[in-house]
Formats: C-alpha cells, structure tokens, sequence
C-alpha cells in the first residue's frame, strides 16, 4: 500500500508541479526549525542573562512563555493572510521582523526590554515556521508531501536539542548577546535563500479573497471538521510531549541525577539522532503500510515511552531515563510528519490557514506540557511521566476515532 492512498483526496486541491531537491527541502527544513532554535538556544545563558540584568534566574521563564504566547497567535493571522495575498513578502517580512527581534534581545539592558524583543521575535519567525507547511503542500502531494514534511518535521523537532549545546559553547566562548547575533544572522541567511530559490509558491490564481469574518468561520469549520481537528489533536499533543521533556530534563538530569550544564547539552544532542531515525522511516514505513497505520504505531510508542518513564521513576537511573525518553522519541519522530501529512492533505485550498491552526494548537499544548512540569505536585520525573503517558494515550484515543475516507487511486 502507498502512503498516496492513505491520504485523503476527496477534497485536495493538486499541488503544484515542482521537483523535491535537496536544496528545497534545505529550505523548508530551515524555515521550519529557526523558531525552534530560537526558543531553547538561551536556555544554557539563562544564569548569565540573569546576572547582566539582575533578574532571579526563575524569573526568567517569561523569555519562553512570551515567546510562545506572540507566536501561538502571530501565526494565526499569519496563515489566512498568505491565503490571500501570498506567501513570499510573508516569509521575507517576517524575517526580518525577526532579525529587528533578534536585535533588540541582543542590546536589551534591562529585562523588560528582553521581553519585548523576545515578542518581535515571536511574531516574526511565526511566520517562517507556519509558511513552512502551507509551501510545502503548495508544491507537493502525497507522497512527495509526506517526504517533505519529514524533514522540515524532523528538523523542527531536533532543533530545540541542538540548540541549548550550541547556546552553551556561544555562552561560554563570547557571552550571552552571542546567541541572539547569531540567530540573527541565520535569519538573513535563510531569507537571502528563500528569495533566491522559493519564489512565490501560491499563485494568484489559487489564493482566496476571504474577509476576517469569513477567516474566522473558516477556523470554526477546520475546528469542526474531523478530517482536521482529530489529528491535528493528536499530533499536538505529542509535541506538547516533547515540549515538556525539553522543561523537566534540566531539573531531572542536572539536580536529580548530577549531569553537568554541558553533560545535559551533549544529551540533548543525542536525542536528535532517534528524531531523525523516526522522521526518516516514517516515510519508507508508510510507503509499505499506509500512513495511517505507522502514525498510529508512533502514537503507541510516544504512550509506551511514557510508561516505561513512569515504571522507571520509582528508582531512577540515567539510562532508565534515556532509554524511556529515546522510545516516546523515536514514536514521536514517526507520528510528527505522517499525522501532519494526513491534517494538511485534505485543504490544499487553504493551506495557509490550515497550517496556522495546526502551529496553534502545537504551540498552546507545547506551552501546558511546559507549565504542567511545575504545576502539577509531583517531582519533575513524576511529573513528566504523567504527561507524556496521559497526554499520548489520548492523542491515540483523538487519533483512532477518525475513520479513514474511501479512495479511488493514485493522484
């Protein structure tokens, strides 16, 4: 069975025609993964952050709540109007509101003034992030779409555990104003490459003329629809999954079980690897078995992992620990691009708006998977356990009630 046929076709629009180069998704994977960066690369500098600016280091938890926040809501209207106008002077413009952010972070002299860099940065970079998935189902389809999303899925889930390493060595080799130059310079990198190579992927020709309040019964449609929302569900709550590992692992491995700042960097780092490993078989695995089944399987794993998280906080152990979170990881790594893929392929009409909702809604469970790690009064390995068990047995139970649609061939 091809994954073509798992995939709904009822209701697609045919994407353009455009060959899958390496430099292409080059570009997708990097508009994909700079927001990502950008959230957990201070993480590392948060002591020295705290000292220049004299906050409490606790305090500084607002740099990723306001960046979510700007971001979960930024993309929202981010997606509906490259609908309408297109998707070029988004991506661009939105890069450079970032650069701007990215800017301000970096000469801020108070905490305040970090904070609303922190905001530009957010609602710029959205952009790219969202855009990311509408270009993608722009210009590919089934098959092609799934590969596609693979990547720039992958890179955005191993981007948050690459950056704190990177964030670490900048911090200690040129101090804290590093990392923000350097995020800065990334995003002039990737616009320059975007304007060069991209183009504008949705022509005038397939974009709607929707008004807000058509916009707003569009979301309340996609929101109603089971085609979207079950799972766009089920696929949020897994990141919210990873989202919450990225929180609680600092306290669990460097207070519970005595890992350097540069010990947890290095551990992060590996993790990428059972990333990549998922994101490269979702597509082969779903060539053989169809979409839907091996997403599915990645859902069970992500629940799994969580399990074995929770058997293992009893007495816990490093390797327990790695060996849990590389299972929930490795099922992650397959649900991700597959279950994008089944939520984006029935709107290529309105994909733009489809992939905004998506961002939505993995930004909002990102941002309670996070909050939940303090919140709730166990210790953060307890507290982990739970949310990644709860929070993946019901994406499967979301998941599962969707009934796959009728088809008729190939496309």
């Amino acid at each position: 069975m091809s994954i073509i046929e798992t995939l709904p076709t009822e209701a697609a629009e045919p994407a353009a025609e455009r060959k899958l180069t390496a430099g292409l998704l080059a570009l997708l994977a990097g508009l994909a993964a700079i927001g990502a960066l950008s959230t957990n690369i201070i993480l590392p500098s948060f002591p020295s952050i705290g000292s220049a600016l004299n906050v409490p280091t606790r305090d500084l938890g607002l740099t990723l709540s306001s960046f979510f926040i700007a971001f979960a809501i930024g993309q929202l209207f981010v997606g509906p109007l490259s609908d309408r106008y297109g998707r070029r002077w988004f991506v661009l413009g939105g890069l450079t509101v970032f650069i701007i952010g990215s800017a301000i972070c970096g000469g801020a002299e108070s905490f305040p003034m970090l904070i609303v860099g922190r905001v530009i940065q957010a609602l710029g970079v959205c952009a790219a992030s969202v855009l990311s998935r509408a270009i993608a189902r722009d210009l590919f389809d089934g098959e092609a779409l799934a590969k596609a999303l693979s990547l720039t899925m992958v890179a955005m889930a191993a981007a948050p555990g690459f950056s704190p390493l990177l964030g670490s060595a900048l911090d200690a080799q040129f101090g804290w104003r590093a990392t923000f130059v350097l995020v800065a310079v990334l995003g002039a990198v990737l616009a320059a490459y975007y304007a060069l190579s991209a183009g504008e992927t949705h022509p005038a020709d397939r974009r709607s003329a929707a008004s807000l309040s058509a916009t707003m019964l569009a979301y309340r449609g996609l929101l109603a629809d089971a085609r979207f929302i079950l799972p766009a569900l089920a696929v949020s709550l897994v990141i919210g999954g990873l989202y919450a590992f990225f929180a609680a692992a600092p306290a669990i491995l460097i207070l519970g079980l005595g890992l350097s700042a540069w010990q947890l960097g290095l551990f992060f780092a590996t993790t990428v690897f059972v990333v990549f490993a998922g994101g490269l078989l979702a597509p082969r695995l779903a060539h053989k078995c169809g979409a839907r089944p091996i997403a599915t399987i990645g859902i069970g794993l992500a629940m799994l992992g969580g399990g074995l998280l929770l058997a293992a906080s009893a007495a816990p152990t490093f390797y327990g620990f790695a060996g849990a979170m590389a299972v929930f990881l490795l099922g992650m790594g397959l649900v991700n691009p597959l279950g994008t893929a089944l939520t984006l392929q029935p709107f290529g009409h309105q994909a733009g708006l489809a992939s905004a909702l998506l961002g939505f809604l993995q930004m909002a469970c990102a941002g309670t998977g996070t909050a939940l790690t303090t919140a709730l009064p166990l210790s953060p390995l307890g507290a982990l356990s739970v949310i990644l068990t709860g929070g993946s047995a019901l994406a499967l139970v979301i998941f599962l009630r969707q009934r796959p649609e009728p088809h008729h061939g190939k496309v």
